[in-house]
């Protein structure tokens, strides 16, 4: 059983900057793409940001492009997303996901398999 365990949140002014950790058990990490996402309340869940298992390609929703980046480090098991130029906006609970399919040649992912339990970041203004 996969478990991912989102870190880093908390509460920022606007124009702050966040970065949130993801950290994920099981051997085959380097393996899968992974994803950000995020819920503000009484809204759906949105994309933010994917990363492949490699790390050279990355993808963005447009209301995080510039702003936002994700990363990986393999031989930590762990994902980012560092969170510059933050606004009122962003404030949601943030979830990772891993890719359903082991090395997939698919990139952004079709389907995550695995989420985390979510940190809640919270931007004042």
């Amino acid at each position: 059983q996969v478990q991912l365990v989102e870190s880093g949140g908390g509460l920022v002014q606007v124009g702050g900057s966040l970065r949130l950790s993801c950290a994920a058990s099981g051997r085959t990490f380097s393996s899968y793409a992974m994803g950000w996402f995020r819920q503000a309340p009484g809204k759906e869940r949105e994309f933010v940001a994917a990363i492949s298992w490699s790390g050279d390609n990355t993808n963005y929703a447009d209301s995080v492009k510039g702003r936002f980046t994700i990363s990986r480090d393999n031989a930590k098991n762990t994902v980012y997303l560092q969170m510059n130029s933050l606004k009122p906006e962003d404030t949601a609970v943030y979830y990772c996901a891993r890719d359903r399919v082991y090395g997939s040649r698919w990139f952004p992912p079709r389907e995550y398999s695995y989420w985390g339990q979510g940190t809640q970041v919270t931007v004042s203004s």
